[in-house]
């Protein structure tokens, strides 16, 4: 790939494919890590949240004219996991996702910008994610781009604690850029 622009857009319909290949490849290389019934219903559920009626915004990245990431945005904690007594109210993103052979390129930071952006257009005060553990590229990612966590928000998975993040988005300096 050479070193063109990211382009950030909404999702059309005509992406669905492309946002499907992209999850599956960004969220395969946990297929070895997981436990194979694990890894099929977590599977499942990327595949479910695609079309999921819930989702308020979809983000595509783009290089060279291709989409190589995506990220959905939701409401809230009811919205994006069917979890209202986790009380969030502002946006969640969720399924952030980039190509394996896109990433390196800053398609994970633009994809957040892009959300934190539109999290600041709706008027929202804070930006949330939640991640394990397993996945510590992207805990470092989300620590370096400013999220705190934020303990309170913490999800508990079976043995997995799903670690909640949050961004300030009035005090970001991800915003500035």
């Amino acid at each position: 790939m050479s070193q063109q622009s990211i382009n950030i857009r909404h999702a059309e319909q005509t992406d669905r494919a492309a946002i499907e290949e992209v999850l599956l490849d960004a969220y395969g290389q946990y297929e070895s890590v997981l436990p194979s019934p694990y890894w099929e219903q977590y599977k499942s559920n990327i595949l479910e949240a695609i079309d999921a009626g819930a989702t308020k915004a979809r983000l595509v990245a783009e290089l060279d004219g291709e989409v190589v990431g995506s990220v959905f945005l939701f409401d809230s904690s009811e919205l994006a996991y069917g979890n209202p007594e986790l009380d969030i109210q502002s946006p969640i993103i969720r399924l952030l996702a980039v190509s394996r052979k896109a990433r390196g390129h800053g398609v994970a930071t633009e994809l957040i910008r892009g959300s934190a952006r539109l999290a600041l257009e709706w008027g929202a005060e804070t930006l949330h994610l939640h991640t394990s553990d397993m996945m510590d590229s992207a805990v470092r990612l989300y620590e370096r781009l400013g999220f705190e966590r934020a303990f309170d928000k913490d999800i508990v998975n079976g043995a997995t604690l799903v670690k909640s993040y949050r961004l300030q988005l009035k005090e970001t300096a991800l915003l500035e850029a």
